[in-house]
């Protein structure tokens, strides 16, 4: 991390946005009344979001910071591609208000953008996500990941479930983004999906029905065991299902909720398994990597 501190409170940023970096961004939102995003070189959809949702906590509570955006027209063209600026200036002083973009830009393929950065607030929500990606998801799981149908069909279920979770557990609206990648470390295409909300989290919603000593037990209870607060049979199994699509397709799978992080991970990715007395955040982060068969 490369950061310097002065008595304004402003911060030389992190080089990439990403889930790696996630607990430096939020200390550095946190502390920082102005965001200095000049040196990004790197943003991906859970950075991205991850950002839109440190910017509503902080609308919240009356909060508007700046951010001062990357230099890099690359990390700019991705932002715009990806619908950040549309949310980002709800949220934050942005500088340059308007960032310039060449033309060359604005007529580039949207082909390996399987969902732009989309607002989940009410059920209609979840249809309309669903609708784009199953548009695009032949053109992107099936070629560059190789899925077939039944893997593409698994897939919309459960995107579906991660985001009917955000309606049903966090009282508050969430942000979902998915982007296709080539991830060098194995020379194959990567799919990543970032779901975020600032709700009430696994915690205090689970508590409702269960003592739970900490959030990491709470996120245990969901994913591993398909608990629900909810007491109708058949409910809960929604992220169970999810985690047994991703360990199907050899995924990658973490849920950060309060203070604490669960993760599945495959032999390709590296990281721990559970992270216990993080930098406290409402809601719940997930992260889905899924690679090319």
């Amino acid at each position: 991390m490369n950061t310097t501190h002065d008595s304004n409170k402003h911060f030389s940023f992190i080089l990439q946005i990403t889930e790696d970096t996630f607990e430096q961004t939020l200390r550095t939102f946190k502390e920082a009344q102005e965001i200095n995003l000049q040196e990004v070189t790197f943003i991906d959809p859970y950075g991205m979001v991850s950002i839109l949702e440190l910017g509503e906590f902080m609308k919240a509570k009356g909060i508007q910071k700046t951010l001062c955006l990357p230099k890099s027209e690359e990390v700019l063209k991705y932002l715009e591609r990806m619908d950040f600026f549309r949310f980002a200036a709800q949220y934050f002083t942005l500088i340059p208000q308007q960032p310039h973009l060449s033309e060359k830009y604005l007529r580039s393929s949207y082909s390996d953008v399987l969902l732009e950065i989309t607002p989940i607030e009410k059920s209609d929500d979840i249809h309309f996500i669903v609708g784009k990606v199953k548009n695009r998801a032949h053109a992107i799981l099936a070629k560059h990941l190789r899925y077939d149908e039944r893997a593409i069909n698994s897939f919309i279920v459960a995107l579906s479930e991660v985001c009917q979770n955000i309606l049903e557990h966090s009282e508050t609206k969430g942000f979902v983004g998915i982007q296709k990648y080539h991830f060098q470390g194995m020379n194959k295409n990567i799919v990543k999906i970032a779901v975020m909300d600032i709700g009430i989290g696994f915690k205090m919603s689970l508590s409702q029905r269960f003592s739970l000593k900490n959030d990491l037990e709470a996120i245990e209870k969901a994913l591993l065991h398909g608990a629900s607060r909810y007491t109708e049979k058949g409910r809960g199994h929604g992220l169970a299902a999810v985690r047994r699509f991703v360990n199907q397709w050899k995924g990658k799978l973490s849920i950060r909720s309060g203070t604490a992080k669960l993760s599945i991970i495959p032999e390709w990715s590296r990281g721990k398994e559970k992270e216990l007395n993080l930098t406290q955040f409402p809601g719940t982060q997930v992260n889905i990597l899924l690679p090319e068969m």
